[in-house]
């Protein structure tokens, strides 16, 4: 296989891996385990990915390739938004942090409904069979509470590979087997130490790598119009404007309905101004690009918008 297809279909599952650790653990025992949390975060990600898809399909309905890409400009880099939260240090509300994680986290998880429901093709029946079963292993392993991570990380492979045999995407494979790992086994914290000892790696080795190779942009040949043709408009805007938009609309249903508050020492312009850094989109549109799109030239086009719409909308945060 290509090295590009060991770093897409195979690094990556480390991070989404991680990223299905962080939803577990929110979910079980953090930001998300009560619904008055839940509701703000993830009233704002819905608004969040619904708004930019119908920016992105208000230029591209025409067109049934260039349509594939309406998921692009629906994701956010968690890590790059926080990052650029961070840069203005303790004058931002610790709430204020723990909303961008939310936000950032529910907007992963829909993200990686997308990518499985629709960018999955030629589904496999018996490999699908064998993709159950492993989970099934795993989840044994949880029941009896089996604090091996060799263990766990044997039957991942298997799973893994039957996943990407699938038809399904094999990042999911990696978010499967996160939810089956336990929180603690024999009184230690079994889930939050694979979760440590993992993000380093993820975090400056292989998200980096997957930059270096998805992310490169040859200026031969582009031009005023590719920058400023309906896929670009589309993704560009869906980000920079889509983004905020939808954020500040879900949020505001939120509280409207009374079904969600915002946090401690949080106004609406500084809801306003993560929902601006919700925009940066980097790593996570980058990938559903990869898969939205085919041949390198409409790749390399839509990579140039991702990193235009990110840039503005890290700058306007």
């Amino acid at each position: 296989k290509p090295m590009i297809l060991w770093i897409n279909e195979g690094l990556m599952v480390f991070f989404f891996f991680l990223i299905g650790l962080e939803i577990k653990r929110e979910v079980l025992e953090g930001q998300l385990s009560s619904p008055s949390q839940i509701a703000l975060p993830a009233f704002a990600a819905v608004g969040g990915m619904a708004v930019p898809a119908v920016i992105y399909l208000a230029f591209n309905h025409g067109d049934p390739a260039a349509a594939r890409g309406w998921a692009v400009p629906v994701a956010t880099d968690i890590v790059l938004a926080l990052a650029c939260l961070a840069v203005l240090g303790r004058r931002v509300p610790l709430s204020l942090k723990v909303f961008l994680t939310a936000l950032a986290i529910f907007d992963d998880f829909g993200t990686l409904v997308v990518i499985a429901a629709f960018y999955s093709e030629g589904l496999s029946v018996a490999a699908l069979l064998a993709a159950v079963a492993a989970l099934f292993v795993l989840v044994g392993l949880n029941r009896f509470r089996v604090g091996s991570v060799t263990a766990y990380g044997i039957v991942t492979v298997f799973l893994w590979a039957a996943v990407l045999e699938s038809g399904v995407h094999a990042t999911m494979a990696g978010v499967l087997a996160a939810w089956t790992l336990p929180m603690r086994v024999g009184g230690r914290e079994f889930l939050h130490q694979v979760e440590h000892d993992l993000t380093p790696w993820v975090a400056l080795l292989i998200v980096p790598l997957f930059a270096f190779f998805n992310a490169g942009i040859a200026l031969d040949g582009m031009t005023v119009e590719t920058v400023l043709s309906p896929v670009s408009l589309g993704v560009v805007l869906g980000l920079f404007l889509g983004k905020p938009l939808g954020v500040m609309a879900g949020a505001g249903l939120a509280v409207a309905t009374g079904l969600g508050r915002l946090p401690p020492n949080v106004g609406w312009p500084q809801i306003c101004g993560v929902a601006l850094l919700a925009g940066v989109g980097f790593t996570m549109s980058l990938f559903v690009a990869a898969l939205a799109f085919e041949g390198p030239g409409a790749v390399l086009s839509v990579n140039l918008s991702v990193v235009i719409g990110s840039t503005l909308s890290a700058i306007a945060g």
